[in-house]
């Protein structure tokens, strides 16, 4: 499935994607007040069925994701999916790990809102300038549930829809979290993509 991008236009997107993971860790350092590590390994391209599948594999607990919807010349959604036991305690970390629970409790679908807000927000965002697009990004949703649920929301996906994962590890204090972020792609936005990548690697060379 990484085959749909050349080997130029991979290394294109990882960077953008890292770059974008650079900045949404500088948001952060703001908001905690301390540094945050935030690490992308790896960019893979994969079909949906494979993405829940790699989600069931890895996360046996039930999952919490945040989703936002992009729209632009490349349209798609973008989630950023944890594994529920680590939500509050990303919350904690976020919150400075003084609160009581029941605070952290009432606080988590704000700043998991803010959270995936500052990450997803910041991929996207890097991607479109560097691409020198537009990109208008929804209000982050919560949603909770299993793999599956997390690709096949409303209006359902169409055949041949793509997804971009990766996997990507937070250290707040001293606390490491890791997550995942999946953008899914129907195939024009997925040209469109190309294209643009395509566009970006001529101007860097």
């Amino acid at each position: 499935m990484s085959s749909i991008l050349s080997e130029l236009q991979l290394d294109a997107l990882t960077e953008m994607v890292n770059i974008g993971v650079n900045r949404a860790a500088a948001s952060f350092r703001e908001m905690v007040g301390e540094q945050v590590h935030l690490s992308v390994p790896k960019v893979t391209l994969v079909s949906r069925e494979r993405a829940i599948a790699t989600l069931a594999e890895n996360e046996t607990n039930q999952l919490v994701g945040i989703h936002q919807v992009f729209e632009g010349d490349v349209t798609g959604r973008a989630l950023l999916i944890f594994p529920d036991t680590k939500s509050l305690e990303l919350v904690r970390a976020v919150t400075g790990g003084e609160l009581p629970l029941e605070e952290i409790i009432e606080l988590e679908h704000e700043a998991l809102a803010e959270i995936g807000n500052i990450i997803l927000n910041g991929c996207v965002a890097t991607m479109a300038n560097m691409l020198r697009r537009n990109l208008k990004m929804s209000l982050p949703e919560i949603l909770r549930g299993e793999p599956e649920m997390f690709f096949n929301l409303d209006p359902p996906p169409e055949a041949g829809e793509v997804v971009m994962f990766l996997y990507i590890n937070f250290a707040i204090r001293e606390r490491d979290i890791r997550g995942y972020i999946a953008m899914l792609m129907d195939m024009p936005s997925l040209a469109a993509l190309q294209l643009l990548l395509d566009e970006f690697i001529e101007r860097a060379t």
